[in-house]
């Protein structure tokens, strides 16, 4: 029987739609915001919830309303991510690099108008940062999405900018396609791009991307808090960081 003949069950379609809501979500969703943002009857997206609760796929955090992925979802991403033969390769390479630098390291992929964590690598002395594995992160404020960003087709990066309004998360964040723009020139002509506090305040970031030919398989980066390091070691952490992407890529080309 064809696909696109078989009718779909609503209810899964909408609690599908519920997870790829949060999933996009910088700090949860709450019970109203769920069912105007679905359409759903509060009654109807309060059902919904309460089953994904139950199952473990989402925890309600209880001062806040909001609600997050739980232990169940995190654990099935887990099993899932390490199928991806490029996190396997990667793991060695960043892991090393994050040794080197003492920072954090991350791996990311693009998935339609974001970049989405599928590694992180902590070095021996980094400090914690708020990121994780399955984050989904801004391709124009973080140094791993204007990497992608900046080797997009002419064609891909203009419906992006068009399709896809640009969020300011604080005062740094660049929202202006021009800027934008701009600035995946620049980083396509270095060979590395840095978010200076433009994701997250106090945090900074350099990434690079591991190329196959002119296509990028994924991007790499270095993230410190701000004053861990400043312009000065720029250089030496984008020289580790572009050196540690080459291998990788090499590598990758011979699987």
């Amino acid at each position: 029987m064809s696909a696109v003949k078989t009718r779909t069950v609503p209810a899964l379609d909408r609690a599908l739609t519920m997870l790829e809501l949060l999933a996009r979500s910088r700090s949860g969703l709450t019970l109203p915001e769920l069912a105007e943002q679905t359409n759903l009857p509060r009654s109807s997206a309060h059902y919904l919830l309460v089953t994904l609760e139950r199952r473990g796929y989402l925890q309600r955090n209880q001062r806040t309303s909001r609600y997050l992925f739980g232990g169940q979802a995190l654990e099935l991403a887990g099993s899932i991510l390490p199928s991806l033969g490029i996190r396997q390769v990667a793991s060695p390479f960043l892991q090393r690099l994050a040794t080197q630098t003492g920072f954090t390291v991350h791996l990311a992929v693009r998935e339609r108008y974001v970049a989405v964590l599928i590694g992180k690598y902590e070095g021996p002395r980094a400090e914690r940062l708020p990121t994780w594995v399955g984050r989904r992160l801004s391709l124009h404020s973080t140094s791993l999405g204007k990497t992608i960003l900046a080797h997009l087709p002419e064609d891909e990066l203009s419906e992006l900018l068009v399709a896809h309004p640009l969020a300011r998360h604080n005062q740094h964040t660049m929202v202006s396609p021009r800027r934008v723009r701009e600035e995946a020139a620049r980083v396509a002509e270095a060979g590395f791009a840095l978010d200076n506090e433009e994701e997250e305040l106090g945090l900074r970031c350099v990434g690079a991307p591991v190329r196959d030919g002119e296509r990028v398989l994924a991007a790499v980066s270095v993230c410190g808090p701000a004053e861990a390091w400043d312009a000065a070691r720029l250089p030496e952490l984008a020289g580790q960081l572009k050196q540690t992407a080459a291998q990788l890529a090499a590598v990758l080309s011979e699987t």
